[in-house]
């Protein structure tokens, strides 16, 4: 019996610790409900005031709404007055007006009635008096056309000398001056160069005006056959969308033409352009006015960036010419345009 003992000291001992673990762990485990329930207890508490807040900015808010009705109340009022007198004072002027009118129709009645006794008295006296005056006009006009015609003469001597003089003058400074002669009178038309703003520094090829002037035409039929596209947005995004030659070499007639103003500013608006349009394979010229592009295109206001396309529109117009011919001979303009460098 004494050798067993000790064995039922060990079993206590593990059974104590046993024990011991059990509470720990059901300590912990209530601990952590605890403290679940204190943050539960916090967010009821925070949701109540939160509830409470806005019950209170409901109550004031429903306040504020009639206070601002009672203040509605008399302003709406007040209008109504107001355009009562406002409709009480134009009806007071028409009034006023057809008693004026009324007045100016009596005065006249009475002037006419004077003038018609007047003349019954007079009628007599009055006939032969009139047609003396007539002849004695008729006279003075006759002279006095025959003095203006001998005045003319001389003036128009003079003015020859005049306008020859003009003319030299004009011809050194500005060529291409003109006179005209409308009505009798002697009419003078200067010549001169349309207002170009500066132009950008990358704009090549440039047009001349005789190459200008073939381009802008184009435009327009492009305009007519629906086969254009104005402004930097659309033709950058016609541009994107355009398929990309897998060959170097260039077709024979391209899917576009871009013509650019010269005359942009800033000059960043377009200046990413010309090095699309040429990693698109697209022949592009440059055009010194972008008032005169944007009248070729049949717009009002000036444009910056023009896209012929290749193909007619849906709703295009029918012209003489058809516009593939007119679209081949724009291509041939452009290329001729681009071998030629400016430096």
């Amino acid at each position: 019996m004494a050798k067993e003992k000790p064995k039922d000291k060990e079993e206590r001992k593990q059974e104590k610790k046993i024990k011991k673990e059990k509470h720990a762990k059901t300590d912990g485990v209530k601990k952590v409900k605890r403290e679940k329930d204190e943050k539960q207890a916090q967010i009821d508490g925070v949701k109540k005031i939160k509830k409470d807040k806005k019950e209170k900015h409901a109550e004031a808010s429903g306040v504020k709404q009639i206070k601002r009705e009672k203040r509605a109340e008399p302003d709406e009022v007040k209008v109504l007055k107001r355009e009562e007198l406002e409709k009480s004072e134009e009806v007071k002027k028409i009034k006023r007006e057809k008693r004026e009118k009324c007045e100016e129709a009596d005065e006249v009645k009475n002037i006419k009635g004077e003038e018609q006794e007047k003349g019954a008295e007079t009628g007599a006296v009055e006939k032969p008096t009139k047609e003396k005056k007539h002849k004695k006009e008729k006279k003075e006009a006759a002279e006095k056309a025959a003095d203006d015609h001998n005045t003319a003469i001389v003036k128009a001597a003079k003015d020859t000398h005049v306008t020859a003089d003009l003319l030299k003058s004009l011809e050194e400074d500005q060529p291409g001056s003109v006179v005209t002669k409308k009505d009798g009178q002697l009419e003078i038309k200067v010549k001169t160069a349309p207002v170009v703003g500066p132009l950008v520094p990358f704009a090549n090829p440039l047009a001349d005006e005789k190459m200008e002037r073939r381009v802008l035409k184009g435009v327009k039929k492009a305009a007519k056959a629906r086969a254009l596209n104005r402004g930097v947005k659309e033709v950058v995004k016609a541009l994107r969308k355009s398929s990309n030659p897998t060959s170097r070499s260039e077709p024979k007639l391209p899917l576009a033409i871009v013509i650019l103003a010269a005359d942009v500013s800033p000059m960043d608006v377009i200046s990413h352009l010309p090095v699309l349009c040429e990693d698109k394979h697209v022949p592009y010229i440059f055009v010194p006015s972008r008032h005169k592009l944007g009248e070729a295109c049949l717009a009002k206001r000036p444009t910056s960036v023009v896209m012929v396309g290749k193909e007619k529109g849906k709703k295009a117009e029918e012209g003489k010419d058809p516009w593939k011919e007119t679209y081949k001979r724009l291509v041939k303009y452009v290329k001729r345009a681009g071998t030629i460098v400016k430096i």
